[in-house]
């Protein structure tokens, strides 16, 4: 086996390293979140690899073996059901540190306008491209949930704000994932079911797929801490 076989196992050990070391500082330990982050996290990677095997089954991405360990779970590679929980670690570990550094979220006064500006948008594009799957799926998933959360009152400017953070790592990341500064793709999408829109190599709708992601781990997340805290009482 060659080094760049372990080239996707170190993308994602690259992601979580800092946010995993970084969480045990004094002040504000994240680690102390795990028993309410951990459960939600499995809960919401098996949704999204159950999501992912039958993507890849029906062809609609798949992996290159030349970057990978080939190790796999049923047909998705070991590396990319890992995906599913460094991403999310890292990016919900940047959502808990946003919260104590950032007091005054510029986003706070729009954030309802935000929310339902993207559940429509996102709503409107996966009915207007229905059948383009990775597209339609993504976007409609993404906006009914925005759309639950805009009738809940739910204040989602902090996860705005840390996403809007993690972006550039996101581009560095996916974009070495979709091509970027490599020979070929790790990852490889049919672009008969997407809109075939890239930024530099990612395609447009892994921004909201990601950004689903780690939305539905942030709410399952709080929603646990405060049933265990309160059963606490």
């Amino acid at each position: 086996m060659e080094i760049k076989n372990y080239t996707y196992l170190f993308i994602n050990l690259a992601c979580i390293a800092i946010p995993l070391v970084a969480s045990f500082y004094p002040k504000h330990s994240f680690f102390k979140e795990w028993p309410y982050f951990l459960p939600a996290n499995i809960v919401v990677a098996t949704l999204f690899i159950i999501w992912d095997y039958f993507f890849t089954a029906m062809g609609i991405w798949g992996f290159n073996p030349d970057y990978l360990t080939e190790l796999y779970l049923f047909n998705l590679p070991l590396e990319e059901v890992l995906f599913f929980f460094a991403i999310p670690y890292a990016c919900v570990f940047t959502w808990f540190s946003i919260n104590y550094l950032v007091k005054n979220n510029p986003l706070k006064r729009y954030q309802a306008a935000i929310t339902i500006s993207l559940a429509i948008l996102f709503i409107l594009v996966g009915i207007g491209f229905w059948g383009k799957w990775y597209t339609s799926l993504t976007a409609l998933l993404a906006g009914t949930y925005l759309l639950l959360a805009f009738y809940k009152k739910r204040n989602l400017s902090y996860v705005y704000l840390s996403y809007i953070i993690v972006l550039p790592f996101f581009f560095m990341s996916n974009g070495l994932l979709t091509g970027s500064l490599l020979d070929e793709p790790i990852v490889w999408y049919d672009n008969t079911y997407n809109l075939d829109l890239r930024i530099g190599t990612i395609p447009i709708e892994d921004s909201v797929y990601g950004f689903l992601l780690v939305l539905m781990n942030i709410d399952l997340y709080q929603w646990l801490k405060g049933k265990l805290s309160a059963e606490k009482v």
